[in-house]
C-alpha cells in the first residue's frame, strides 16, 4: 500500500527567517496575463504528482523534498506549476498501473484527506509566490479519468477494463464520456468538492487562493471521435461556466493539445472563444506524434524543431483574434540516444527546449500573445530505479506518469545544461 499521510505534521511551516511574499490573482486583458499590478509572463514546469509528496510518511522523501524542489525551481527561474488534484478509481487500468494513492477510490465517495497534500502544495507556492494551474482529470487512463466515469456508469465492457486498447478502441470508449450525463454528472461533483475546499495550512478558501492561476477541465481533453464534437464542445461550455459560478477570482483553461488533439483548428477556436475560458493552450509530443523515427532522437531533430515552430504560430492567430494569452503547456523530448539512463546527454532536448523558450521570449520582446511554458516534465530528485523500466510501488516518483518509461521524459534537478539553459532566460520575467 502507498504511504501516505503520516509525516504532514512533520516540518510543516517554512525554515526560520524564510519568508516570501504572495501576490495576487492573475487576470486576462487583450491577450496578456496580468498579476500584482502589472504584466505576467512565466516559466513554467508540469509537476503533477506535486501534491503527492506531502502525502509520504517518510519526511524525506515527502515534505522536505517538497520544499527543496520549490527552492530549487524558484531559484531556476520557474514559477508556475501544472499539477494534478486528484486520482479517479484505483487499481490497474487498462492493464497499467494508475496513479495512487485515490481522491475518489469509488464512485461517489472521497477521501478527502488525499487532499491535504494538495494543501500543502498550494501553502508552500504560496510562500514563494508562485501558482498552480490545477487540472481537474484526465482524458487518459493513468489518473482514471473518463474512462473511471465511464467504467462507474457501465459505459465499458467487462473486456475492456483490465487489457490494454488499440487506439480505435480508446478513440471510440472516451468519446462517449461526452454524451454520457451521469458521467459527468459524477466529474462535477469531484471539482465541486475540490472547489468547496478549505486548505488544512493555510486556512485559505481553494476559490480565495493567489498561490492558484487557473483550474483546468482535464488534461488533454479530446472529442476522440468527430462525432462527438458537438458533445465535447457543450461539455466545455458547461464545465466552465460551472466552475466560473463556484469561483469569481480564478482563471479557467481547458487543457486542450490544440489542432492535434480537436483534429481541427476551427473547433479549437469555437472551444476557446467562450467567454468563461480565459485563454489557450497547446501541447507538442514529436515521439507521440511520431515527428521523428525509432529511436534516433538526434537525427530527427531538425524536422522536429521545423514543426514544432509551425505548430506553435499556427495557433498564435487564433490567440490574438480571441484576444487571450496562449500557453505552450506540454512539451518533452526523450534523452539524446532515447535513453533513459539519468547520466546521459539531453543535448537534443536542450535544443528542442531552446527552440519553444526562443519564441515565449520573442514574444515578451514584442507584445505577442505567447505570455508562459510548462515543460514536461519535472522529476526534481527522483530518480528512476537502475535496469527497471515502469514505476513500481515504493519507488520514487518522477515526471514520468507509472505506464511510461521511468526516465523518458522527466528533467531532473541533476540535468545541469538544461537548467543553465532555463536560467538563462529567468532576466526576462524579473
Amino acid at each position: 500500500m502507498i504511504r501516505f499521510f503520516l509525516g504532514l505534521t512533520l516540518a510543516i511551516f517554512a525554515p526560520a527567517g524564510l519568508c516570501y511574499a504572495q501576490s495576487s490573482y492573475v487576470s486576462v486583458s487583450n491577450s496578456q496575463f496580468f498579476a500584482g499590478g502589472g504584466p505576467y509572463y512565466f516559466m513554467g514546469a508540469n509537476y503533477w504528482y506535486g501534491g503527492y509528496l506531502g502525502l509520504e510518511k517518510d519526511a524525506k522523501r515527502g515534505v522536505e523534498r517538497l520544499r527543496k524542489e520549490l527552492d530549487f525551481l524558484k531559484s531556476s527561474g520557474v514559477t508556475n506549476l501544472r499539477v494534478l488534484a486528484g486520482v479517479e478509481g484505483s487499481g490497474m487500468i487498462n492493464g497499467v498501473v494508475r496513479v495512487a494513492p485515490s481522491l475518489q477510490p469509488e464512485r461517489g465517495k472521497f477521501k478527502e484527506d488525499m487532499l491535504k497534500g494538495l494543501d500543502l502544495l498550494l501553502h508552500e507556492m504560496g510562500k514563494r509566490d508562485m501558482k498552480a494551474v490545477v487540472y481537474f482529470s484526465n482524458n487518459w487512463e493513468w489518473s482514471g479519468g473518463f474512462q473511471q466515469y465511464l467504467i462507474w456508469n457501465g459505459q465499458v465492457p467487462d473486456s475492456l477494463k483490465t487489457r490494454k486498447l488499440n487506439w480505435d478502441e480508446q478513440r471510440d470508449m472516451v468519446s462517449r464520456f461526452y454524451s454520457c450525463r451521469p458521467c459527468k454528472e459524477d466529474y462535477l461533483r469531484q471539482v465541486n468538492l475540490i472547489l468547496s475546499r478549505k486548505n488544512s495550512f493555510s486556512g485559505k478558501k481553494y476559490t480565495e487562493d493567489p498561490a492558484i492561476m487557473a483550474w483546468q477541465l482535464a488534461n488533454e481533453p479530446r472529442p476522440m471521435r468527430p462525432a462527438a464534437d458537438s458533445a465535447y464542445l457543450q461539455w466545455v461550455k458547461e464545465a466552465a461556466a460551472f466552475i466560473k459560478e463556484k469561483d469569481k477570482n480564478h482563471l479557467v483553461s481547458v487543457g486542450s493539445e490544440g489542432e492535434m488533439g480537436t483534429e481541427s483548428m476551427k473547433l479549437f477556436e469555437q472551444v476557446h472563444s467562450d467567454p468563461n475560458i480565459d485563454y489557450l493552450t497547446i501541447h507538442i509530443w514529436p515521439k507521440n506524434w511520431s515527428w521523428f523515427s525509432g529511436t534516433d532522437v538526434q537525427r530527427g531533430l531538425p524536422a522536429v524543431l521545423a514543426r514544432t515552430e509551425t505548430y506553435i504560430k499556427s495557433h498564435i492567430p487564433i490567440a490574438e483574434k480571441l484576444k487571450k494569452p496562449l500557453v505552450i503547456e506540454e512539451f518533452g523530448l526523450p534523452r539524446d540516444r532515447h535513453a533513459f539512463d539519468i547520466k546521459s546527454t539531453t543535448n537534443a532536448r536542450d535544443a528542442y527546449f531552446k527552440a519553444i523558450l526562443s519564441i515565449w521570449a520573442n514574444n515578451i520582446r514584442s507584445g505577442g500573445p505567447v505570455a508562459g511554458f510548462n515543460f514536461w516534465s519535472f522529476g526534481g530528485a527522483g530518480r528512476p530505479v537502475p535496469g527497471q523500466v515502469f514505476w513500481k510501488e515504493g519507488d520514487d516518483r518522477t515526471g514520468d506518469p507509472p505506464m511510461e518509461e521511468q526516465g523518458l521524459n522527466s528533467v531532473f534537478d541533476s540535468d545541469t545544461s538544461t537548467w543553465n539553459l532555463i536560467s538563462s532566460y529567468k532576466q526576462l520575467i524579473k
